[in-house]
């Protein structure tokens, strides 16, 4: 069990797909749309694919990972 926990999908990944990378992006891709454009359906519209994408990315990916088995082959090589 202790090996499972320390697998982490994140040291596989580059420092660009992080999920502080992931968060800042998606925060300031929504802060810019409401800063650019001061409309607030335009800036829900556009928030709603990138609160999917970091939700995605940030929470359901890593699960993924861990449970697939594909990280236990690249910690025995």
């Amino acid at each position: 069990m202790s090996e499972q926990q320390s697998l982490s999908p994140w040291k596989y990944k580059p420092w660009w797909c992080q999920p502080w990378s992931i968060l800042l992006t998606g925060i300031t891709i929504m802060s810019g749309s409401w800063l650019l454009f001061k409309i607030i359906w335009l800036t829900v519209i556009i928030s709603i694919p990138v609160l999917v994408w970091m939700g995605f990315f940030v929470l359901i990916w890593p699960q993924l990972m861990l449970r697939s088995g594909v990280l236990e082959s690249y910690q025995k090589e």
